[in-house]
């Protein structure tokens, strides 16, 4: 079938009010970005709907990237005929002839959003049924499982007719929330936690901890990819590539074992704050979920966050592993996360970890620390790398 129109529907940013425009136009830009590729279309917007005009363009490409849109909570592959009875018949029946299989029941919505339109939805849908029945030998109306669901909506700016519906990524439109920096690792946690902080409609920058060579160049390649994996869904993604060795290795020589994660992770916290400032970023991001390890107790959390003032977000924090990894492997960044190239979080894990670690001890041991100098060489001598990434046609039926 030669659809004419992808229909977008957005649910969550109907409830902005006064903001919704603002929602609508950063919408708007990433459907036009995740499309660039495709010249022919013609994307607007009217209230409460957006059209992707295809012109030629093959539908089931445009809806593969639309899905991975965040905002966009269901889409549909449309015909669009004039506003009247007979070409709404009309089309109605030519949409269905076109299914493959063949559908043996069916049932008609209409959505009339044009009030000028004289019949109301019911009798549309009514008209629309008994023209279908009329016209096909064999098929029934179930209005609780049909095979099929014909759905007529008739607006101000066209008539359109589908009868599939695919859902979207929900959400908010990423950049409607401003800028976060994620705490991104090789492990499965946090590539997930930037999934679901995108999902909330944040611009994310990635900040890694890289102790070459304590951790291999290989580990710095699974980071990379996972950042591209996430690109998929919210543009490019500047991954901040901190050396990490040094501070490290300091922390080693002069506290004690069971307090070098806690140590570590207050480290990164200041790193990764002077970061976020220089990038403009409101927030940092962790893949933490309490309880699961040492340093994600309430006590190592709070031990750890105290040397910072900026927020921290934690999206996994309730969440257990099995649906964390249900997630990873819905995302595509399962299979890279258990790759076997160690990070610097765990090259050094001490054999019993301090699970209630205290304020006052963590910065007792700090004192032998110049943790200024530490901090600055490590925000100097971090670079910059740009992950940009393609949307590839996937199957993504199973994300939803």
């Amino acid at each position: 079938m030669n659809y004419d129109v992808i229909l977008i529907r957005y649910g969550e940013l109907a409830l902005k009010g006064k903001n919704r425009d603002q929602f609508e136009e950063t919408l708007l830009r990433n459907v036009r970005n995740i499309l660039e590729d495709h010249k022919q279309v013609e994307i607007y917007r009217r209230y409460g709907r957006m059209y992707v005009q295809l012109n030629g363009e093959n539908a089931e490409e445009v809806m593969t990237k639309l899905q991975r849109v965040f905002g966009i909570t269901s889409l549909s592959p449309t015909i669009e005929v004039e506003q009247t009875e007979e070409a709404i018949k009309e089309g109605a029946l030519r949409l269905f002839q076109s299914l493959e299989p063949q559908p043996r029941t069916f049932r008609v919505d209409t959505r009339r959003a044009d009030k000028r339109f004289p019949k109301s939805s019911m009798d549309v849908s009514r008209m629309v049924g008994t023209y279908l029945l009329r016209s096909i030998e064999g098929i029934k109306v179930d209005l609780h499982q049909p095979d099929v669901n014909v759905h007529v909506e008739i607006r101000t700016e066209g008539t359109f007719i589908s009868c599939q519906t695919l859902p979207g990524a929900g959400g908010l439109p990423v950049g409607a929330s401003g800028k976060v920096l994620l705490l991104l690792s090789g492990g499965i946690d946090s590539p997930v936690a930037g999934w679901m902080t995108l999902k909330r409609g944040v611009r994310l920058e990635a900040i890694h901890y890289h102790s070459y060579p304590y951790t291999s160049e290989r580990a710095l390649q699974k980071v990379k990819d996972l950042a591209e994996q996430l690109t998929k869904w919210g543009g490019t993604v500047r991954l901040h590539v901190v050396p990490f060795t040094e501070v490290q290795t300091a922390i080693r020589e002069h506290c004690p074992e069971e307090y070098n994660i806690t140590i570590m992770r207050r480290f990164m916290m200041r790193i990764a704050e002077k970061v976020a400032q220089k990038r403009k970023a409101l927030a940092l991001a962790t893949g933490e979920s309490l309880g699961q390890v040492a340093s994600q107790t309430l006590e190592s959390m709070y031990t750890i966050e105290n040397v910072v003032k900026i927020p921290i977000l934690r999206p996994l924090v309730g969440m257990d592993k099995s649906e964390i990894t249900d997630i990873s492997r819905k995302i595509d960044t399962f299979e890279l996360s258990i790759l076997p190239y160690e990070d610097c979080c765990t090259i050094f894990t001490p054999k019993n970890p301090a699970t209630r670690p205290r304020v006052e001890l963590a910065e007792r041991y700090e004192e032998k620390l110049d943790i200024d100098a530490l901090v600055i060489d490590a925000v100097m001598r971090t670079e910059m790398v740009e992950i940009t990434g393609k949307t590839k046609k996937d199957d993504i039926a199973d994300l939803f």
